[in-house]
């Protein structure tokens, strides 16, 4: 069942200098999976739409929060200019990027600002600690441009069951990382067991083409291992 209602700018949060996220305050529980999305309509009379990751897990409570690398766009620029107490109209839970009740490997290929659900969804394994094994590949062009670095370092202290791989296009003299883009490759060599996985894809489309085309080409991973959201906001 959607949940459609007026909800309010709790918090602004800077995760790079080009991405912030949006923590809006909520008049219901979090009634949603960790991966799913949601619909932001901004602009005078609300004609202005995009649908986004939500990025917190169900078990951060009080809340409900987007994370959006901000644009020239028109969405963006009115995102940008929005103050706590500011209200704003959502629509949710969409999306199918969500655990399934059968994995216990799974590997997520990400890039760039793909990493919202992902956020969500290894915060919900963090805290609810079911039985899942997750290795992340996080791929981005400089260490500045990763999103949630500190948590994902949270992460790992807290969970044995989670390995973060960053993936950059530079190399960092200091940031320890793989150089390169996501391969077949480092796959390989960083989830050997990758046969053993489901594997979830999020990062701008002409990636999770590459990525998709990768799996089941070259490692052999069967489509129905594959799992990609596919919205029009990403």
């Amino acid at each position: 069942m959607l949940n459609k209602q007026e909800a309010w700018v709790k918090e602004i949060i800077p995760r790079t200098y080009n991405v912030k996220s949006f923590r809006l305050g909520v008049s219901s529980r979090n009634d949603f999976k960790a991966g799913q999305f949601l619909s932001v309509a901004l602009g005078e009379g609300q004609e202005l739409r995009r649908y986004l990751s939500i990025s917190n897990s169900p078990t951060e409570e009080g809340y409900i929060e987007f994370t959006k690398k901000i644009t020239e766009s028109q969405f963006s620029r009115i995102l940008n200019s929005l103050k706590p107490n500011d209200k704003v109209n959502i629509e949710y839970p969409f999306g199918n990027f969500v655990l399934r009740d059968t994995d216990k490997k799974i590997a997520f290929l990400s890039g760039g600002i793909g990493i919202t659900p992902i956020r969500s969804i290894s915060k919900f394994v963090v805290d609810k600690k079911p039985d899942v094994d997750m290795i992340l590949l996080y791929a981005n062009r400089t260490s500045r441009d990763i999103a949630f670095r500190d948590d994902f370092e949270l992460f790992q202290k807290e969970s044995p069951r989670l390995k973060v791989v960053h993936v950059l296009c530079e190399a960092d003299p200091v940031y320890i990382s793989r150089t390169g883009l996501i391969n077949s490759q480092i796959v390989k060599e960083e989830i050997p067991d990758y046969i053993l996985r489901r594997f979830y894809l999020c990062g701008p489309p002409q990636m999770i083409e590459v990525m998709q085309k990768m799996l089941t080409g070259d490692l052999a991973v069967a489509k129905e291992s594959i799992v990609t959201e596919n919205f029009k906001g990403y």
